[in-house]
């Protein structure tokens, strides 16, 4: 059986994850693990913080578009329902 050399895969997994934390502070830039438990961590933030980001906007559009409804006299309501 051929010896299984796994050397370069393991390197670039470490080197992705440490790429990813730079910046971090302290040893979560430094240390693998701590580098990778940072790393999932923002990782999973950011995937929230799209859907909060798209729930904001959204918030946002209805009051601008309330506002200058309110401007010809008419509701929000009342705009969405006559478009």
């Amino acid at each position: 059986m051929p010896r299984v050399k796994r050397g370069t895969k393991r390197r670039a997994k470490r080197k992705r994850i440490l790429e990813r934390a730079s910046g971090y502070y302290l040893t979560k830039s430094k240390l693998y693990r701590s580098a990778k438990e940072a790393v999932e961590r923002g990782l999973k933030f950011a995937y929230s913080g799209r859907k909060q980001k798209k729930r904001q906007y959204r918030s946002l559009w209805i009051v601008r578009i309330g506002a200058a409804a309110k401007l010809n006299g008419l509701s929000y309501s009342r705009f969405i329902s006559g478009l």
